[in-house]
């Protein structure tokens, strides 16, 4: 089985978007949004069916581990009312794509995060994504300023009620900024990348696993910049007298394959171990035109995947074995859907 540990709704109904435009001008003139449309089945069903579905068949992916889109989380937006409300339409529209495609998407919620508003606010629409919406897992944004890192590491205290109830909930997170204001920075090109960066770094300074032993973080996008600057963070672990980072961080984190070259993703590989790779896409995301060297599109990385010289058990802890394992929660809706299906 294919499964994609990291794709986004880019693609959500025109009526979904064009209300978050309309709560953020009600929000700028001090009045109160108007309500969230209606939107219809046959709605969403035409925005999937096109883009992802039909991406997914082209490229042999049989699971797409669905989370709103990254960008538009706009933690930085608003105050805490505003991210709360925009939160939970966004994850109600996830549950109804799964719900529409229950063998083809899992869902992962993104969290009402807000500058300066305490973390653990966030941790009752992770139980209610969760225990009432059946999804799988969280995205949580290291910095919901937008660009300008006013909150403290992802090791500090002030994260750790969140991260008490992803263990006991049992769910995994994956390291996502959303827009970026800081104009220094270009969204998808050095925000998102610096941030992956970021996180790892934060995590190789402190002790949050051995507080959390089973807490599983996710590094999207292959990991920033950590598989290159390896020697530099097992050299920086040396200096600051702390464990490598094969000891004290790969226990617990895993990297994605949303790296858009055979080089990048051999690099990948040859750093990082098969255990601590979950094949991933961002499809549709992020870069979507066609790689004029190859003639395909540069997202289509189970190219790449399929072109390394690896073991068939490595494969298929890549494709299928390490995102069951890091998302128990996903382990068992297939197992589910498994014995419900006619032998």
């Amino acid at each position: 089985m294919i499964i994609d540990c990291h794709g986004h709704y880019t693609t959500a109904p025109a009526a979904h978007t064009a209300w978050r435009a309309a709560q953020q001008e009600a929000y700028i003139a001090g009045r109160e949004p108007p309500p969230y449309p209606r939107i219809s089945d046959d709605e969403i069903r035409e925005s999937i069916e096109g883009s992802q579905l039909r991406l997914m068949a082209e490229r042999g992916v049989d699971l797409t581990v669905f989370s709103p889109r990254a960008s538009a989380m706009g933690h930085h937006f608003g105050d805490e009312v505003v991210s709360a409300a925009w939160t939970r339409v966004c994850n109600d529209l996830i549950a109804r794509v799964v719900r529409l495609y229950p063998r083809h998407f899992a869902g992962v919620c993104q969290l009402p995060q807000s500058p300066g508003v305490p973390v653990a606010k966030s941790v009752a629409e992770l139980r209610r994504c969760v225990t009432e919406l059946g999804f799988v897992g969280c995205n949580l944004n290291p910095d919901p300023s937008g660009g300008h890192w006013t909150t403290p590491p992802l090791t500090d205290p002030s994260w750790f009620p969140l991260y008490e109830a992803m263990a006991e909930l049992d769910v995994p997170g994956m390291v996502h900024v959303s827009a970026v204001t800081n104009p220094s920075f270009h969204a998808t090109g050095s925000h998102y990348l610096n941030a992956d960066t970021t996180a790892f770094m934060q995590l190789l300074q402190a002790d949050l696993f051995q507080r959390f032993p089973g807490l599983r973080l996710i590094i999207p996008h292959g990991g920033g910049a950590v598989p290159y600057h390896w020697g530099r963070f097992r050299g920086l672990a040396d200096m600051l007298g702390r464990p490598g980072p094969e000891e004290s961080v790969l226990g617990n984190v895993f990297f994605d394959t949303c790296v858009y070259h055979q080089p990048g993703i051999n690099l990948l590989f040859e750093v990082i171990p098969a255990a601590n790779i979950l094949f991933g896409s961002e499809t549709v995301g992020a870069v979507r035109g066609i790689d004029p060297r190859t003639g395909h599109h540069f997202d289509d990385t189970r190219r790449y995947v399929d072109a390394l010289t690896i073991t068939p058990d490595e494969r298929t802890r890549v494709y299928e074995t390490n995102a069951r394992r890091v998302y128990p929660r996903l382990d068992a809706v297939l197992t589910s859907l498994a014995e419900a299906t006619p032998r």
